[in-house]
């Protein structure tokens, strides 16, 4: 796994996904990066683990409530500003899920990041478990 960050555009994956983002108006794609770490039988690979917390920080960018701003996110942050879409109340609900569900058991990701004894990965899950919670957006 490439990374070099806890953030949700921290690694190659999330990176290489947000070049599709490019190519779509609608959040398709974010719900497809949802879907599949959902619909993972048992174990849930880094690189669909990864495209969803990517997704779920798209849909906080969205929401006003991103919780990364660097060169990493500049091409996420330019399609934000064009898209002019909202999120769904549904679609918000599958992103708390997937990121249960990438912060679970049976997730590579988490067993990667247990490995690494940091708890900074862990923390940026539940900032971006609250920037899609806010009671605003509910």
């Amino acid at each position: 796994m490439g990374t070099w960050s806890h953030e949700p555009f921290g690694n190659d994956d999330a990176n290489d996904w947000a070049y599709d983002l490019e190519e779509v108006q609608d959040l398709s794609l974010v719900e497809q990066a949802l879907d599949q770490a959902l619909d993972a039988e048992e174990y849930l690979e880094a690189p669909e683990g990864s495209n969803a917390v990517a997704a779920v920080e798209v849909l906080a960018k969205l929401l006003g409530q991103g919780t990364q701003s660097d060169a990493y996110t500049e091409k996420v942050d330019e399609w934000v500003k064009s898209a002019g879409v909202k999120p769904s109340t549904e679609l918000l609900e599958k992103a708390k899920r997937a990121l249960v569900r990438v912060a679970g058991e049976n997730s590579e990701l988490q067993e990667l990041w247990a490995e690494a004894g940091s708890d900074e990965w862990i923390a940026s899950i539940k900032a971006l478990q609250v920037a899609i919670s806010a009671p605003q957006f509910r």
